[in-house]
């Protein structure tokens, strides 16, 4: 069972001394993974906690990758219409491969229709470049030489394909993560609510002909409350999570580093137990 923390690549936390800050914090309190947001496009009447301050989350973890030596490094989750597939194919790879494989790749369609706006792609059509990025990607990391838009080409370096994570409600996600992926990235607060997906992408990954997928529960922990925040972790676990990731916002490094002491001190050992 693997215990993650979200860290602020947005607003007045998203300075290069906090980020790195962070994530040492994390990695040297024994966490698994670190994890950022991806937001390319803030409307000014939807910046309130991040004043429209957003960092790439892709650039982000690249810098996090030089600053750090083994904890994970996840997108929680890239909202894969927003890039081109290309791009993204070959900014997961470098980051792979300078990182020593610690990618954890966590996708997602979008719902930000201002955002959509923004970038030139109409909403309706998230989904189906989502599924096309996603096959391409596969493509790519399984292949030295690709072919795209009648090219080919050569797709190096080429490490091992991070696991990828697909994020959104059931059943599309689901059905997303059994075609593409490797596990599901929910969100909630309830960990019953979980039991019944887990079970449906179970059955869907053994079709697939697949292993048992990941399923990396994103939440807000009530760590006001550590036995609270390790039972509900606890609670996670035993409906199916095989990750939990913890989010909230924090105000500075110093805040940060007493969130991550009550979760590896208290929800840590909940779920090695």
């Amino acid at each position: 069972m693997k215990l993650g923390a979200y860290l602020r690549n947005m607003g007045p936390q998203s300075t290069p001394r906090t980020l790195v800050a962070c994530a040492r914090v994390a990695e040297a309190s024994g966490l698994d993974d670190v994890w950022v947001a991806d937001h390319i496009a803030i409307p000014p009447d939807d910046a309130e906690g991040s004043g429209g301050r957003y960092l790439d989350p892709l650039a982000t973890l690249e810098f996090l990758a030089g600053a750090t030596e083994r904890i994970g490094l996840g997108t929680g989750v890239l909202v894969l219409p927003y890039r081109p597939p290309l791009a993204t194919a070959k900014w997961v790879a470098t980051i792979q491969e300078l990182s020593g494989g610690r990618l954890r790749f966590g996708v997602g369609v979008g719902w930000m229709e201002p955002e959509f706006r923004a970038v030139g792609v109409a909403r309706r059509d998230a989904a189906k470049v989502t599924d096309m990025t996603l096959e391409f990607v596969n493509r790519c990391f399984a292949n030295d030489e690709v072919e795209a838009n009648g090219q080919r080409f050569l797709f190096l370096p080429r490490p091992t394909r991070p696991p990828i994570l697909v994020g959104g409600a059931a059943p599309h996600a689901l059905r997303r993560a059994a075609r593409f992926g490797d596990g599901w990235m929910p969100m909630g607060r309830d960990p019953d609510a979980l039991r019944s997906p887990v079970a449906q992408l179970r059955e869907l990954f053994a079709a697939a002909g697949k292993g048992a997928p990941e399923v990396v529960m994103l939440t807000a922990l009530p760590l006001d409350d550590p036995a609270a925040a390790a039972a509900r972790a606890r609670a996670f676990a035993d409906a199916g999570a095989t990750g939990v990731v913890h989010g909230a916002r924090y105000d500075d490094a110093d805040a940060f580093r007493r969130a991550v002491d009550v979760l590896a001190r208290h929800v840590a050992p909940a779920l090695a137990g």
